[in-house]
């Protein structure tokens, strides 16, 4: 049984191999292939549109019940969440295309 407090080091034949040095081996030889970002861009930009439309359709179906609620989150404050949460999604998908 192996102390927890003693860090196990992974061997690679003779020598004990530090997990940066495997990261920086497995990043050098990772090919990030054009179908891969386009499907990843596509999702993500997907999701944050899909997003803002349910999101904004069930703030306007149920607006009248939301303000008589005396909830201290109104539609102002659920509005900017929501555009928010689109943002972020559509600039990640951005950044999957471009990285």
């Amino acid at each position: 049984m192996t102390d927890k407090r003693t860090p196990i080091t992974p061997t690679l034949g003779d020598r004990d191999v530090q997990l940066t040095e495997v990261l920086s081996q497995q990043q050098d030889q990772y090919e990030d292939c054009t179908p891969c970002r386009l499907m990843g861009s596509a999702a993500f930009t997907g999701l944050g549109f899909y997003t803002y439309y349910s999101g904004r359709k069930q703030l306007l179906e149920r607006k009248h019940e939301i303000m008589r609620s005396g909830s201290r989150f109104g539609i102002a404050a659920r509005k900017a969440g929501l555009v928010g949460m689109s943002t972020v999604l559509v600039g990640v998908g951005a950044w999957r295309l471009v990285n």
